[in-house]
């Protein structure tokens, strides 16, 4: 059985081995396939276009549309006409352009127009000196879209006539043919995707066209896209005089976000200060609008020669650094860098919105479909356009340039609070975990976050007070201990540590450093309820501080407020008056009726008011009166709670002696 089997494998190996040998035969010249003219396109489609998918289907779109927009970027045309068939399956775009030139090439011995569109790394776009920047670099868009095309039909106004030639898959139906005499010049080019390469009945977007058109539309000043969108039967005009800046605004307000400050810096390269356009030896050229928003992360839409770059590049990098430099050396230029903070490129660049448009000669794309530029020489001239305009512009608009600073430091605050809190040890919120709330919270019945308001209140005395003069249905009541941790130059791991500032940041319920949910919030008014004293002044303090370092967005997203109780209480009569201080309390005995003798009684504390008092004065939402926290600007706030709050006694002294002035009639 053995013997058989051996026999059995001695034979197989020898038909295997014969095999291979027959294979290793057959690999000769006559096996090498040679894949002419635009072959090679219909056989791996995705080498040229990304794939066949729908990205890969517009891509077709934008080969043609890009050629169109290197005419207008060239000085020779100023309007482009796309057209969508009814039924999306088929495309025109048109523009007055120079038109495809069509006269006989003397090397190839037939039309140049022919040339073009059947032969890869044809084309005017390389050293001939008809294009100073241009978008397809290749010489392959426009043959490539006529081999993946099932029709294709061009037609070119030129010497005076109108010229066309139609294409199946990329092969010429026929020659060249000479038409009626027209005006003027320009290129048409109308084709429909062939269904054997993307499948049956492939149909284009014409919402993903028209947002492109526009954009496009923004990106040239001047020139006008008309926009047929067959399937819709409606007509969309792009013009866009303010270019970029315009578009900038745009897409801030489409993505829903608001300008940190009300402005947008504008930057273009082509133009001196007079507004005349400057030679560039070198064919670089460039325009930057730029602002900051609210929004957390960076956004940057970035082109080179009019295409998209949705991976960037060179040129954002370039647009990076000489953001970072210019508002450090604007920082440093005027001291605002907080001690013991360092501010990170991220810091700066969080919230930055960008429009960056490059005109380059000889742009080095990753691929056929253009989505990174790699030159490395562009990242250095971005660099050195912007850094110094950006600088000056900060120099000569210091309000905006301290609030965008305030913006960023608050960032780098945030970014150490959230490495902090990765560090530390974080309870749970307080959102879905009602039972383990401490036990000194009064919680309200609702739990609507909206109509919940929580009063920290100073003291348990303070706060029994107020828990029988509250709505049990909508007010919490918090009492807290003594004079809370100062926070302002404490890590987040420290601040966790102090019970009173831990049970707090359990019952907002929203977390804190890296946990922080602002949508976890149990109450939308955080109101601090103090006496109103030097004492609970200071108290309110000691919390803004805790608030403004490690939880900002509730300040920010207007949830922080200070309740108003009464200082005095003045009877003349049978009129009862509350004032919170005594310039009110001066004001109210000037108006009050001199016929009756009025009798000034001094609250020592909350604690001493009855229920009912504080609810009238304090707590009821009909006739109390309540402060909204506001950070009107970020840099000046920041700079006030260091100089209070921080370590350093000479900057508190140098604070207090420069207002002091602003202190009358000092309850201490």
């Amino acid at each position: 059985m053995t013997e058989g089997k051996n026999k059995d494998d001695e034979r197989n190996h020898r038909g295997r081995s014969n095999e291979r040998a027959s294979m290793t035969k057959k690999y000769d010249a006559s096996e090498i396939l040679v894949l002419e003219g635009i072959d090679p396109v219909r056989r791996r489609p995705a080498m040229y276009i990304g794939g066949t998918d729908k990205t890969g289907l517009h891509h077709l779109v934008w080969e043609i549309l890009d050629n169109a927009i290197d005419e207008v970027m060239n000085g020779y045309a100023t309007t482009i006409a796309v057209e969508l068939d009814k039924n999306g399956g088929g495309i025109r775009v048109t523009d007055n352009g120079r038109g495809i030139p069509v006269d006989r090439h003397k090397q190839y011995k037939k039309s140049a127009l022919e040339i073009i569109m059947t032969t890869l790394h044809a084309g005017g776009k390389f050293e001939t000196g008809s294009y100073i920047h241009s978008g397809g670099l290749h010489g392959v868009g426009a043959s490539v879209v006529n081999a993946l095309s099932d029709h294709l039909e061009v037609t070119v106004k030129r010497h005076g006539h109108e010229w066309q030639q139609r294409y199946r898959a990329g092969k010429p139906l026929g020659p060249v043919t000479k038409g009626n005499a027209v005006r003027g010049t320009g290129t048409s080019v109308y084709f429909r995707p062939d269904p054997a390469i993307f499948g049956k009945q492939p149909t284009f977007d014409s919402t993903l066209l028209r947002h492109t058109l526009e954009a496009k539309s923004y990106l040239h000043k001047g020139l006008k896209i008309t926009f047929k969108d067959g399937p819709s039967q409606h007509t969309h005009d792009f013009v866009h005089e303010q270019g970029i800046e315009e578009y900038l605004t745009k897409l801030v307000k489409d993505r829903g976000h608001k300008p940190t400050a009300d402005f947008v810096f504008y930057l273009d390269r082509r133009l001196d200060d007079n507004g005349k356009p400057v030679a560039s030896d070198d064919g670089f050229a460039m325009e930057i609008a730029l602002q900051w928003t609210d929004e957390p992360a960076e956004f940057v839409r970035s082109y080179v020669n009019g295409v998209a770059t949705p991976n960037g590049g060179t040129h954002e990098s370039g647009l990076r650094s000489g953001i970072v430099k210019a508002v450090r050396q604007y920082m440093e230029t005027h001291n605002l860098t907080p001690k013991k903070l360092s501010i990170q490129a991220e810091d700066v660049r969080e919230g930055m919105a960008c429009v960056l448009s490059v005109l380059i000669m000889n742009p080095q794309f990753q691929g056929q479909t253009k989505e990174r530029l790699n030159n490395p020489e562009v990242q250095g001239l971005v660099d050195n356009a912007l850094r110094p305009s950006l600088e000056n512009f900060l120099h000569e608009n210091q309000s905006i340039a301290e609030t965008l600073v305030g913006r960023m430091i608050l960032a780098a605050r945030a970014r150490e609070a959230s490495r902090e809190a990765s560090k530390a040890v974080i309870r749970k919120s307080a959102v879905s975990h009602r039972l383990n709330l401490p036990g000194k919270l009064a919680d309200c019945q609702s739990t609507d976050p909206e109509l919940s308001e929580l009063f920290v209140v100073e003291g348990d005395s303070a706060g029994g007070t107020a828990k029988q003069g509250r709505d049990l249905k909508t007010q919490a009541i918090f009492p807290i201990r003594g004079k809370v941790l100062n926070t302002e130059e404490l890590t987040l791991g420290k601040v966790v540590e102090n019970k009173e500032l831990a049970d707090l940041v359990k019952v907002l319920g929203c977390g804190i450093g890296r946990d922080f949910d602002l949508k976890k919030l149990r109450y939308h008014k955080i109101i601090l309820l103090m006496d109103a004293d030097v004492d609970g002044y200071h108290i309110s303090t000691l919390l803004l501080t805790f608030f403004f370092r490690h939880v900002p967005d509730l300040i920010s997203h207007g949830h922080v407020y200070i309740a108003q109780p009464p200082l005095y209480r003045i009877d003349a009569g049978k009129a009862v008056y509350w004032a919170g201080s005594d310039e009110e309390k001066v004001r109210i005995l000037a108006e009050a009726d001199g016929r009756t003798k009025p009798v000034i009684s001094r609250f020592k504390g909350l604690g001493e008011m009855f229920p009912q008092q504080l609810k009238e004065t304090t707590l009821d939402p009909a006739t109390r009166r309540l402060l909204k926290v506001e950070l009107h600007n970020e840099l000046d706030t920041d700079r006030t709670f260091t100089e209070l709050m921080g370590k350093r006694t000479e900057a508190r002294y140098e604070f207090l002696m420069a207002n002091a002035a602003l202190a009358d009639n000092l309850d201490v």
